[in-house]
């Protein structure tokens, strides 16, 4: 059966790759998994149909017959329990894997998220400009310790899993921004995962829908 996600019918991210919904493209490219797309709308996020599918309204929600999830963190888990190569098939190195998935989403993305807080919906604020170095200094202890667990690994456990997929998309976040670049080995690190075929066509995927909406705008 051929699955369905939502995405953003005009993403936020202009094409960039960040939205929600690229990490479990991501994945299911990479388990050579089909699947569709439906595009939502801002006015739709909320209302009573896709809040069904997803009850806080936002995207991405992922339908497989009868079974509906969403957080991308759990639909990429879902997909790299269903499909070989996200997850190794030795029990300790799964579970390595596993909490790789948790890290990225729990400890390392939160902090990220916190300096995009500040830049986009803080920065009127009388504290901003006093906050944002505190922050920014949160995510480099976050990236130091990242940077000296990865070493010069090629991934964080051995063979690339679905915990490199959700590190790499979080760190992704950063781009635009100095702060990744203190950190030679987790640029390469990101690196190594943008050049991977299944992310190169997940990205497409996404940045065709940021065009097709662009160009109907424009026409």
């Amino acid at each position: 059966m051929i699955p369905t996600i939502t995405a953003f019918e005009q993403s936020p991210d202009r094409g960039q790759g960040l939205a929600r919904d690229m990490s479990v493209r991501w994945a299911l490219e990479e388990a050579g998994q089909p699947y569709e797309v439906r595009l939502v709308s801002f006015s739709a996020l909320k209302q009573g149909a896709h809040c069904a599918l997803q009850p806080f309204g936002q995207i991405p929600t992922y339908e497989e017959g009868d079974l509906v999830l969403f957080e991308s963190g759990a639909i990429v888990f879902h997909i790299a329990e269903r499909h070989a190569g996200l997850l190794p098939r030795d029990a300790n190195a799964r579970a390595r894997a596993i909490t790789w998935m948790f890290a990225a989403l729990s400890t390392v993305e939160p902090v990220i998220i916190q300096r995009e807080d500040s830049l986009y919906l803080e920065r009127d604020r009388s504290w901003h400009e006093e906050r944002l170095p505190m922050v920014e200094d949160r995510i480099r202890n976050r990236l130091a310790e990242l940077g000296n667990r990865l070493g010069d690994q090629e991934w964080l456990d051995g063979a690339f899993s679905a915990g490199d997929l959700l590190m790499v998309q979080v760190l992704r976040r950063l781009s635009g921004s100095d702060i990744l670049n203190d950190y030679p080995n987790l640029v390469t690190y990101v690196a190594r995962g943008e050049a991977r075929s299944a992310f190169k066509r997940a990205f497409a995927a996404q940045l065709a829908v940021f065009t097709a909406n662009a160009t109907e705008r424009q026409g």
